[in-house]
Order: structure tokens, then C-alpha cells, then sequence
């Protein structure tokens, strides 16, 4: 009978013992989980920001070509009128023979 009422109290502590082992499990999953899930959202919002951080550098650095190119045509307009500005009035004259012929 002592016997019996031994086996019985193993068999509920290993059942016992077992139940807590799953619950451990599922804990340590849930762990897992929810941390790698952390570390996705983690990782995502760090691609944003570089994102954005790479956008923002482009954008300024095309600003800046855009200002160093209007810089440039407005230099190379201006010493066109410069080599050009000589030659007008002796063209303008020549035309003006022609056309008075």
C-alpha cells in the first residue's frame, strides 16, 4: 500500500515537474519572440533614419551643385557678352551697309 501511495506521489511530481518545464518552454519562446521582434523594429527605425539621413544629404548636396551650376552659366553668359560685345557693333554696321545696297 506504501508502495503504491509512493509511485502515485512520483508519478504527480513528474507530471508536475513536466508541467512546469512546458510553461518554462513556452516562456523562454515568448521571450524569443517578443525579442526578436524588438530587434526588428529596432533595426527597421535605424533604416529609416539612414534613410532619411542619406535623402537629406542628397537633397543639400544637389542644392549645392544647383547653386555652383547657375554660378557657372551666369560666369559663362556674362564672358560671352564680354568676347561678344566688340563684335556687335562692327556687325551691326556691316548689315546695315548690306542692307542699304
Amino acid at each position: 500500500m506504501e508502495l503504491i501511495k509512493r509511485i502515485k506521489q512520483a508519478e504527480t511530481q513528474a507530471q508536475e515537474i513536466i508541467e512546469q518545464a512546458r510553461a518554462q518552454a513556452a516562456q523562454q519562446a515568448e521571450k524569443g519572440r517578443t525579442s526578436r521582434l524588438k530587434a526588428s523594429e529596432e533595426a527597421e527605425q535605424q533604416r529609416e533614419k539612414t534613410v532619411e539621413a542619406a535623402v537629406a544629404a542628397a537633397q543639400t548636396q544637389g542644392l549645392a551643385e544647383v547653386e555652383k551650376l547657375k554660378a557657372q552659366a551666369e560666369n559663362d553668359r556674362q564672358q560671352l557678352r564680354e568676347n561678344t560685345a566688340g563684335r556687335m557693333t562692327p556687325a551691326a554696321a556691316k548689315v546695315m551697309d548690306y542692307l542699304k545696297k
